[in-house]
């Protein structure tokens, strides 16, 4: 099953709260990521997200995480090392050499981009389809496509064998979760 992952972005929507809220309820998961904050005002953030979405993915604090108690971890691949002793740790990559050596280490996913242009990176050229099914191929652990996901472009990630995509504006900025989930599964 393809499925779809929220990186947060605090700034980008209304109630940051109830948004974590309402992509939890409708089965998506979180990586709670606000590379803005440091490491006392994320764990304070991310202690209130736990309370509306408790099954949240933390991003780069692994000490944070420890003492909330949140077992599902997701880290820049500089940060990757083995025996994390985290129910589940995601590492970004950007090369096979790098998503490799994450499965090594014990990485139970990758996440691989930029794939698309998107405003997250911008000035940066993306890698393209091509570098994902390049990563998709290189590992056996599942492979996630981050980078200008949009449901325009959705099949083309599919068809890599990728095993989801994980989206940040348009999950920030919609309406309505339920409702953006629909247009990725063709339903208007």
């Amino acid at each position: 099953m393809f499925k779809l992952i929220c990186i947060t972005n605090r700034k980008m929507c209304g109630d940051f709260l109830d948004r974590a809220g309402e992509l939890y309820r409708s089965g998506i998961d979180v990586i709670l990521r606000e590379k803005d904050l440091r490491e006392t005002d994320y764990e304070i953030l991310a202690k209130r997200v736990t309370d509306v979405c408790p099954d949240v993915i933390l991003h780069t604090y692994t000490d944070a995480a420890r003492r909330l108690g949140v077992k599902k971890i997701h880290l820049p691949f500089a940060m990757m090392k083995p025996n994390m002793n985290f129910e589940m740790v995601g590492v970004s990559v950007h090369s096979a050499e790098e998503a490799k050596a994450a499965e090594e280490m014990g990485a139970d996913y990758v996440m691989a981009g930029h794939i698309f242009a998107t405003d997250c990176k911008k000035g940066l050229a993306p890698r393209g389809i091509g570098f994902l099914r390049e990563i998709v191929h290189s590992v056996s652990i599942p492979v996630y496509a981050v980078g200008g996901i949009t449901p325009a472009n959705i099949e083309q990630v599919k068809g890599t064998g990728a095993k989801g995509a994980c989206i940040m504006s348009g999950f920030m900025r919609c309406i309505s979760v339920s409702g953006y989930i629909k247009k990725f599964n063709g339903i208007n």
